[in-house]
């Protein structure tokens, strides 16, 4: 801005470029720290490594692998604030990252006979709220399946004890428990709100690097039923007819036509999407074939917004569920 203002001051133009030369530097550095990271950190974990102390009084994965008590534990373990063996932490995000790598990016999810698929939107590290929405549409199960359409981490004070508890659950319910990448599944976002120190300060870098390395593995979308859409975000990013810039002030907005078009092409009937905070948990728009559902209620503890899953039965009837925000802490 003073370049711009005052273009003759030599003095600014040179430290502009001073300025520069910094940020390129800084961005080739993140650049190939990560590109080193995300080829070595999982290989470099060796799990028969690691000790778990006597003095550990946790839940312990058992030598033949996750199980639901296990999940209970740790659940009940995150309620005392208290965190689990960085082994168990460790084995647990390895566990899902090799299943990731094995699906593809899209993924088709079938509700077998006398089963239900809750479908959530952002929880953003709000862990008691998570544990609610379990309270209220039932646990994760053989017959009860769960899809978290993206935005696990990030502002929230426990988005630990959030992506470990989905990933435990993923692990344990591999083809009845999914989870959509969302925008804050990525080493930007984690950097600027909030999970990369909370990790750090939980456990270790090490760690962090796992995180992401195992979020750039995670499938982008779903299709449910072969009717129902699941995608974080939205429909493209080319600024088309039918698109315009977002209300937001990034990325961009897509009208009906956009939608209907899209739906009819692929033979579906709706898009749900997350992505948003919405006052009443989730909004229909575009003449019914457009919804967004968001799962973290009283967003950020101060945006008073009511939370909303949806459940989907294997007839492809869906019903929509709002629930208010619980106190976010044990104490």
């Amino acid at each position: 801005m003073v370049v711009k203002r005052a273009p003759s001051d030599k003095d600014a133009r040179r430290q502009l470029a001073e300025c520069e030369k910094i940020v390129r530097r800084i961005e080739f550095e993140k650049a190939i720290e990560f590109e080193d990271a995300d080829n070595s950190v999982a290989d470099s974990i060796n799990l028969d490594d690691i000790v778990v102390e006597d003095s550990y009084d946790g839940p312990r994965i058992k030598p033949e692998g996750i199980d639901s008590e296990f999940v209970d534990g740790m659940i009940a373990r995150f309620r005392e604030e208290k965190k689990i063996h960085k082994k168990y932490a460790y084995q647990i995000v390895l566990a899902v990252r090799q299943y990731f790598l094995e699906q593809p990016s899209l993924v088709d999810v079938d509700i077998p006979a006398n089963h239900t698929l809750t479908i959530c939107g952002d929880v953003h590290g709000q862990f008691y709220d998570l544990l609610n929405i379990f309270e209220l549409a039932g646990k994760p199960s053989a017959t009860h399946h769960f899809l978290f359409n993206g935005d696990f981490v990030d502002r929230g004070s426990f988005s630990i004890e959030v992506i470990l508890l989905l990933f435990a659950y993923k692990w344990l319910y591999p083809n009845g428990f999914f989870l959509t990448r969302g925008n804050h599944e990525t080493k930007d976002m984690n950097r600027m709100y909030g999970f990369e120190g909370e990790t750090k300060s939980k456990f270790s870098e090490m760690m962090y690097k796992l995180f992401c390395k195992t979020f750039d593995t995670l499938p982008l979308a779903h299709v449910v039923q072969k009717k129902l859409f699941v995608v974080h975000g939205g429909l493209f990013s080319r600024d088309d007819p039918g698109r315009s810039p977002s209300k937001r002030g990034v990325g961009l907005q897509f009208g009906p036509d956009v939608t209907e078009k899209f739906l009819k092409h692929n033979n579906l009937d709706m898009v749900i999407r997350s992505h948003e905070v919405k006052d009443n948990g989730y909004v229909i728009e575009h003449d019914g074939k457009c919804v967004t559902v968001f799962s973290a209620p009283n967003y950020c503890d101060q945006m008073g917004n009511k939370g909303a899953y949806i459940n989907v039965t294997d007839a492809g009837e869906v019903s929509y569920h709002v629930f208010e925000a619980v106190p976010q802490s044990a104490l």
